[in-house]
């Protein structure tokens, strides 16, 4: 991991490395996460309006929704996009049961380089910043990375929740 990242709004700036990060995950036939990352890159400004359409409680369209901001994490020294991260500025009750505060990740050919600790350390100081005082982050029951990432900043094992797919998810609470 190089010595310089930084979390950018999206940005048609960012168009040619967004669109190789898109890529690498069709490639590796893994659930993609955040969620937001799977609305197809290919009308790039469509994307980027859709990423920007629900960031205020003012601009929801769907009660069933919360508001939520994205941003990426870009390797300073590629300037590649590395990871994406989906922050839900409150919870309803399924992101309370099973979605969380935080929802992230790393391109999977960029894993296992420390890029998720930082990308998650960035996004606390924007939670922080926003004026909450506790974030939910969950994880699949077995996804080790995930949760000793989420226990290295504090998370603090609350429950573990069976989604209606019978898929475990482990839910962690980080104070500040």
């Amino acid at each position: 991991m190089s010595n310089s990242v930084e979390l950018v709004k999206p940005s048609a700036a960012y168009k040619k490395d967004y669109l190789s990060f898109y890529e690498d995950w069709l490639s590796d036939e893994q659930d993609i996460t955040p969620w937001v990352v799977r609305k197809d890159p290919s009308d790039f400004d469509s994307m980027i309006e859709f990423l920007y359409a629900e960031d205020t409680e003012e601009k929801l369209q769907n009660n069933s929704f919360v508001p939520h901001s994205t941003y990426w994490l870009i390797d300073g020294n590629s300037k590649k996009v590395v990871g994406a991260v989906n922050i839900r500025h409150r919870l309803n009750e399924k992101l309370l049961n099973s979605g969380g505060h935080i929802g992230y990740g790393i391109r999977p050919s960029e894993r296992r380089k420390g890029f998720a600790s930082v990308l998650l350390a960035l996004t606390l100081e924007i939670t922080r910043d926003m004026g909450l005082n506790k974030v939910l982050l969950v994880c699949d029951k077995g996804n080790v990375a995930s949760e000793k990432t989420i226990l290295k900043h504090g998370g603090q094992f609350e429950s573990e929740y069976v989604e209606d797919n019978g898929n475990v998810v482990r839910r962690f609470w980080i104070f500040f």
